[in-house]
């Protein structure tokens, strides 16, 4: 199981600091959120924030666009440092086409879903996916209650990567905590970002470690 602390629940004052504690604590991935108040009810921040925070970590920059157009900022993230950007089905951009572009930047794919959303609409697409995301809450707060009836999806998506024999992995997203995580692994989980059982710790690093211990 990999760690990707969520930076949505870290101190923005000190961003680039707080990338680096998280790094020597142990994280596999930076999840980055990127919010647009449209797509969801809330703004975070954006590609030239994410290009100033690189050089605080070598670890990849997993990219999560909640945006209505994530077509318009694919370069922008691109040459930001993104190493891996989703985006969602429920965008008002051509999912074929924004693969496209992911592609051609030589940035790794992935798709994320709505907890309403059903995990068949990624199949399509699967083929030419590195990764797909899960969420576990309702997208554009952090520190929401995990929805472990979303693990059926995951248990459904496993099944068919298996099936197809592909490599793809699949993430979640929302209340991951030391009481929820197992639950996450049982049913396949890859990575689990993890905001506030990360950052609300006291000591990160043996934070992470539990997380993983408990997978």
């Amino acid at each position: 199981m990999q760690i990707a602390p969520s930076l949505l629940s870290c101190d923005f004052s000190r961003f680039g600091e707080e990338i680096a504690r998280v790094d020597a604590a142990g994280a596999d991935l930076m999840h980055l959120d990127i919010m647009d108040g449209h797509f969801v009810p809330n703004l975070t921040f954006g590609a030239p924030i994410i290009k100033k925070l690189r050089k605080y970590t070598e670890k990849p920059f997993d990219v999560h666009l909640m945006i209505s157009e994530p077509h318009r900022y694919i370069d922008d993230f691109a040459d930001a440092g993104a190493d891996i950007i989703s985006f969602h089905t429920e965008c008002d951009s051509d999912i074929g086409e924004t693969l496209n572009m992911i592609e051609k930047r030589g940035v790794k794919p992935a798709l994320a879903i709505k907890p309403g959303t059903s995990p068949k609409a990624v199949l399509p697409y699967l083929d030419r996916l590195y990764m797909v995301l899960v969420m576990t809450v309702e997208p554009g707060f952090g520190g929401q209650r995990f929805m472990a009836d979303m693990m059926p999806k995951v248990e459904y998506l496993r099944r068919v990567i298996a099936e197809r024999n592909l490599g793809t992995l699949i993430e979640v997203d929302g209340g991951i905590a030391k009481d929820t995580i197992g639950a996450a692994a049982s049913a396949g989980v890859d990575i689990c970002v993890a905001g506030t059982a990360v950052f609300g710790a006291a000591d990160a690093k043996a934070a992470i470690d539990e997380l993983k211990a408990l997978c």
